[in-house]
């Protein structure tokens, strides 16, 4: 409208509408007197329009307040019946009068909402025929704009009205579903590699494909880039972690958002997206590594939310401690994405000040991945939260170098093929497998732990418990997570006693033995592409599928202890304030054939037989003959554990 336009010939609001419908309907003379019928009558006065004049002035003119639903009008092609039902629907949960006069008019049949039977009739004062049809078939109902109440009963009582949220959003006055959420969460800044590929991601969505399913080891990664991706469109992201509800398609259209399916499936697992009537944008997925989608008629791009380059991850750090030297050597050093940084960064910060502590250390921040860790593996496995100390891991020097080895191949393992030729670059992953194979007690959990704390890593141990389920598919989903949110979150994984679960295949002799291959045969496939840590540990090589340890970057034996090395790890359980005579200790360390783990639990069996003393000879010779006895072994005549 322009200055110049009488305000006569204003353009009559969608409340205009309602009113101009509902003035068609009065009732007769004998209910002029009505509080209802005189408040209808002063409305229809102060407008002065009839329901033709109202329509056709509302189509050709742009109305203040109604530009949404003039542009849903256009591009959901909504005919004048719906429209009218809109009108009168969402009038009923903007004016508490108008609601009375709906009562009043459809009594006693009728509620405060406009029924089909009313809408009907209104269109027969206006000469249309089929109301019926043009409501439950068009684009209205289709799309969940208008919805049907009660419809177990007769047509012309079925209620008509419009969802909350989209009331509120046609009115300009926000909206919002319960369990849908705007984005993005907390963003880590993402670097400017990742921000690339959002951009050409974005271009392909409004070039090609419309479902776009962004990946990532932890759902939140996965959201924060689906905002991201999002942004480069234009447009708002809404994060959807429920069953779509009707009318979504129309509010997001209202709103100019995307929506953002968050799911997370199984390997193998196959789901349909649902459709969005009344929306024709992008869809984006976020997700996991496994699983796949399908919509019928459109392809389902995939794009796997990249790791930031070394030198984008060691700019990360350094925006984080400020220092240059530490930044370096954990860019280079760990595998983390701009989203642990972030979070790693803040819980650091926040040990550093608990400790009164000026500057961010590396401790700070190996202290914070524990923590972080733990939320992020759940229940999936068990934190060990000791650090082991140079000192507490005795083994021999080949044993050492060999774990040195170890050590050095998971500091360099990323961007470790660069530099070699095409054979070594080629289906090269920077995971690390190692397998350490040695009899009980021999200090190989000890060793995960020294690697561990060397790596200044958070150690987890799988529990097979919470891994296996009695539901075909469960123990398969609950390990992807696993390796999933580990690999994410930059951990090793301790996979103990590690043959009950990489253990050979079985010839299938009944059903379970086919569940128990196949899961066999998807663990061995993904530790294989596992690009973290992996450590696993067994009492026996032979037990392991040999197809299985040929793919393995280091296998390790752990070897019985000699007489001069249990001599070293009775010392270094017992201590420097010992009171074991030179001959005492040669004693237990020649006749006692035994390894680390019987050595500790025969100290630890003296020292609360002294009530917390050091140990004398005479309660470490008991402690021994003790874990003789759980091995089933004679004790040494000479060790003489009587004294």
């Amino acid at each position: 409208m322009t200055a110049q336009d009488p305000i006569s010939l204003r353009a009559p609001c969608m409340h205009t509408l309602a009113l101009s419908a509902l003035w068609r309907l009065q009732g007769g003379d004998d209910q002029q007197d009505a509080p209802e019928a005189q408040w209808l009558r002063a409305q229809h006065e102060s407008c002065g329009t009839d329901i033709q004049s109202a329509f056709a002035q509302w189509y050709t003119r742009p109305v203040v307040g109604d530009e949404r639903l003039q542009a849903l009008t256009r591009e959901l092609s909504l005919n004048p019946i719906e429209v009218m039902a809109i009108a009168l629907a969402v009038a009923v949960d903007t004016d508490t009068m108008v609601g009375r006069v709906l009562s009043w008019l459809q009594a006693p049949v009728g509620g405060a909402r406009p029924t089909l039977g009313l809408v009907a009739t209104i269109a027969g004062t206006l000469g249309i025929d089929h109301a019926f049809g043009s409501l439950l078939d068009g684009g209205a109902r289709a799309s969940g704009l208008l919805q049907l109440e009660g419809e177990t009963r007769p047509l012309p009582e079925v209620g008509l009205q419009v969802p909350t949220p989209l009331v509120l959003a046609l009115k300009g006055a926000g909206g919002q579903w319960p369990g849908i959420r705007f984005g993005p969460p907390t963003s880590p800044g993402f670097p400017e590699s990742i921000r690339d590929a959002a951009i050409r991601q974005a271009q392909a969505l409004r070039t090609g494909g419309r479902v776009l399913a962004i990946r990532s080891g932890h759902p939140r990664e996965a959201q924060m880039a689906a905002a991201l991706v999002a942004a480069q469109i234009g447009a708002r992201a809404v994060f959807l972690e429920q069953d779509v509800p009707r009318g979504f398609g129309p509010w997001l259209w209202l709103w100019g958002a995307i929506p953002v399916i968050c799911t997370e499936l199984a390997p193998g697992e196959a789901r349909r997206l649902p459709e969005l009537p009344g929306y024709r944008g992008p869809l984006l997925i976020a997700t996991g590594l496994d699983g796949s989608f399908e919509r019928e008629g459109e392809p389902v791009l995939n794009w796997r939310v990249p790791l930031p380059k070394v030198n984008e991850r060691v700019a990360l750090w350094e925006a984080q401690t400020q220092d240059a030297a530490l930044s370096t050597q954990l860019g280079k050093s760990h595998r983390h994405s701009a989203m642990c940084v972030d979070t790693l960064g803040r819980a650091a910060r926040h040990q550093a000040q608990l400790e009164n502590s000026p500057r961010l250390e590396r401790r700070h921040i190996s202290i914070a991945a524990r923590s972080t860790a733990a939320a992020e593996l759940g229940t999936l496995a068990e934190l060990l939260p000791e650090f082991i100390a140079d000192e507490a891991l005795v083994v021999p020097p080949t044993l050492q170098a060999e774990l040195q080895a170890l050590k050095q191949r998971c500091l360099v393992r990323d961007g470790l093929a660069d530099d070699l030729g095409p054979a070594a670059r080629t289906r090269y992953r920077c995971g690390v497998k190692a397998l350490l194979v040695g009899p009980s007690g021999t200090g190989k959990t000890l060793a995960v732990g020294w690697l561990a704390t060397q790596l200044g890593l958070p150690l987890y141990r799988v529990d097979l418990a919470s891994m296996t389920s009695k539901y075909i598919g469960e123990t398969e989903k609950n390990l992807a997570q696993l390796f999933a949110r580990a690999e994410h979150a930059e951990v090793v994984l301790l996979f103990d006693e590690a043959d009950s679960l990489f253990g050979k295949r079985t010839d299938v002799k009944e059903s379970n033995d086919r569940f128990a291959n196949a899961q066999t045969n998807y663990l061995l496939q993904r530790v294989e592409s596992f690009e973290g840590i992996a450590i696993l540990t067994s009492n026996s090589r032979a037990r392991f599928d040999s197809a299985f340890t040929r793919r393995l970057d280091a296998i390790i034996e752990f070897p019985a202890p000699r007489a001069d090395e249990r001599r070293t790890l009775w010392l270094a359980h017992l201590g420097p304030t010992h009171r074991l005579s030179t001959e005492e200790l040669n004693r237990l360390a020649v006749l006692c054939e035994l390894a680390g783990g019987h050595i500790r639990n025969a100290v630890l069996y003296a020292a609360a037989l002294e009530q917390n003393r050091t140990p004398g000879y005479a309660a470490l010779a008991r402690g021994v003959a003790a874990e003789y006895l759980k091995l089933g072994r004679q004790v040494p005549a000479e060790l003489n554990p009587a004294r």
